[in-house]
C-alpha cells in the first residue's frame, strides 16, 4: 500500500504526520467538508514536467491555481507542462488525486507558495482515500523546498 511508503518516508525526514482515511471527495470543495477544513488548507501536489525532461513538485494551496509566468521565471525556463496521468504516476510512483512529495520516487525538487507557510495544511496521502495532515513549514524544510508567490486565483 502506498501509504506505508508515504509514512515511512514521513518518519524518514522527521515529519509529523496525521494519516486520515476519508471518504471519496466529487470536488475539492467536498473533501474540505469531509475533512472540516478550509479549501484553503488542503495543498494540491501537482506535479510539473520541466523542459529538460525532468519533473518537479508544485505545492499549491486548494482555493488557487498554479501561475505558469511566475512558475516559469522561478524555475528560469520558457516552458513548462502538467504529464499525463500515467506519466505522472511514473515520475512519482503515485496516482492523480494522491501525489505528494512525501515518499514520491525521483526525489523530484519541491516548489511551494508561500501562502502555505505557517499552517497545518492536509494533502494528498499515496493512496486513495487518505489524506495526511501536517506542518507546511515542517514539509517545507524537510524537502528544501523554494518558497514563492507561484499561484494566482481560480
Amino acid at each position: 500500500m502506498s501509504t506505508e511508503r508515504f509514512l515511512e518516508a514521513a518518519q524518514t525526514k522527521g515529519l509529523s504526520v496525521e494519516l486520515v482515511e476519508r471518504s471519496a471527495a466529487n470536488s475539492l470543495e467536498e473533501a474540505a467538508s469531509i475533512l472540516r477544513i478550509q479549501p484553503s488548507d488542503i495543498v494540491k501536489s501537482l506535479v510539473v514536467k520541466h523542459k529538460n525532461g525532468t519533473f518537479l513538485f508544485a505545492l499549491i494551496p486548494g482555493n488557487r491555481q498554479i501561475s505558469w509566468p511566475k512558475l516559469r521565471e522561478l524555475v528560469g525556463v520558457n516552458k513548462l507542462s502538467m504529464p499525463a496521468a500515467g506519466i505522472a504516476l511514473q515520475a512519482t510512483g503515485y496516482e492523480r488525486g494522491t501525489i505528494t512529495p512525501v515518499g514520491a520516487e525521483g526525489n523530484w525538487p519541491v516548489y511551494a507558495d508561500e501562502s502555505i507557510r505557517g499552517k497545518r495544511i492536509s494533502m494528498g496521502a499515496g493512496a486513495h482515500g487518505y489524506s495526511a495532515f501536517l506542518d507546511a513549514d515542517e514539509l517545507i524544510s524537510a524537502y528544501q523546498a523554494v518558497t514563492a508567490d507561484i499561484s494566482e486565483p481560480l
